[in-house]
């Protein structure tokens, strides 16, 4: 392996990611972790034909796959149970080329891991501020040890919703601002089959996602003000959806107390004016951070991560014309699908006029199948980088 040395700060899905494409790339790599036990936070995820294939370029789709679970046919259904949209798994393979997957988000950040020596990854390392010269760069951070510094050729900020790479790099832009929504989420032993489908109600919707195993992540998000908590969020869950169709209530009926994590939905609704500063790049939700009405979210950050290793692939020389290609290359699919995301929110989940709400399910129940999933290929047929 070279001597060229990229630091990543953060250890989640885009940060890892970047960190196998990097090392496949010639780089050596230091992933600075925060968290002193590092793990994904979360329940469950849907990976699109897009996010596979960048998985596969990275080396890592076979062992994803044997821990996912090829997503059952579904769709959209009314919170009484009536099919608005169906959408035929069979036929998304044959458009996209492969069926999305339901994983478990610690399933996806474990094989991640795996594919990474040990020695590469630092928990307890703060990143508390990154100098980028000409030449080179300096990460400075604070360890179990105190402070440190480490020089790096490249700076990956993969630091997450709040990061603080993007405010050093950006300070003039606004933070991240609330969406307009709280979600709760949870994986459950579950052994009956259940479709991969969302349920809409007035400003609500309850989604289904089986994982394998007899496993099923469930979440369901209303229209609410922000910082709200309740002393039992599984009641909290069961009053508003409850009496939603099956298997709406079986679900929550097998959901174990204190296993819900609830989360107020926050976006970057101001798009950055690049990805790129000096000698560092920042991508996933440190870049373009996004609602989660598209399940593109993963999927996003692990393009970026292969762009990113593919554009660095000559090394530090070079880097400032590669860090252009990556920007010119990301920024632009990355930040539509963050538009569209939050644009299927709001006439999805958040939509709660009565007038509006019979126009959109007759205008689904109208629609062709074949449609629905030309509008999905929009955002999932991506091709890496070849060569």
């Amino acid at each position: 392996m070279n001597d060229w040395h990229a630091v990543v700060v953060g250890g989640g899905i885009g940060g890892l990611s970047a960190a196998v494409a990097l090392r496949r790339h010639g780089w050596r790599v230091t992933v600075m972790e925060r968290a002193a036990d590092p793990r994904e936070v979360g329940a469950g995820l849907t990976l699109m034909a897009n996010a596979l294939r960048g998985l596969d370029t990275l080396g890592l789709g076979p062992a994803l796959r044997r821990g996912a679970h090829a997503e059952a046919p579904g769709g959209i259904r009314d919170r009484r149970g009536r099919w608005l949209s169906r959408v035929d798994a069979a036929r998304m393979t044959r458009q996209l080329g492969t069926t999305a997957l339901g994983v478990h988000r610690a399933t996806l950040h474990r094989v991640l891991r795996d594919a990474l020596p040990a020695s590469s990854l630092w928990t307890g390392a703060e990143v508390e501020h990154v100098e980028s010269g000409p030449h080179a760069a300096e990460v400075r951070f604070r360890g179990p040890d105190g402070p440190r510094t480490l020089a790096a050729d490249l700076v990956v900020g993969a630091d997450g919703l709040r990061s603080r790479l993007r405010a050093q790099l950006f300070p003039q832009l606004p933070a991240p601002v609330y969406a307009g929504s709280t979600a709760w989420r949870a994986a459950i032993a579950f052994p009956e089959p259940v479709p991969a489908a969302i349920t809409w109600g007035p400003a609500a919707e309850f989604g289904m996602v089986p994982l394998g195993n007899g496993q099923v992540y469930w979440f369901a998000a209303r229209t609410s003000p922000p910082g709200g908590h309740a002393p039992d969020e599984l009641a909290a869950v069961r009053e508003h959806f409850g009496g939603w169709h099956e298997p709406i209530p079986a679900l929550l009926a097998a959901t174990p107390p204190g296993v819900v994590l609830r989360n107020d939905i926050h976006h970057l609704a101001t798009p950055l004016p690049s990805y790129v500063r000096g000698r560092v790049a920042l991508l996933g939700d440190a870049a373009h951070a996004m609602t989660p009405n598209l399940g593109q979210g993963a999927g996003q950050a692990i393009e970026d991560a292969v762009v990113l290793g593919a554009a660095c692939s000559g090394g530090p020389h070079g880097l400032p014309a590669a860090l252009a290609a990556y920007d010119e290359q990301r920024r632009p699919r990355s930040q539509a699908v963050a538009r569209a995301s939050a644009q299927a929110g709001r006439y999805g989940q958040q939509l709660r006029n009565p007038l509006a709400l019979a126009v959109r399910g007759a205008a689904l129940r109208l629609t062709p199948g074949w449609a629905v999933l030309r509008g999905m290929a929009r955002h999932a047929d991506w091709r890496p980088p070849t060569g």
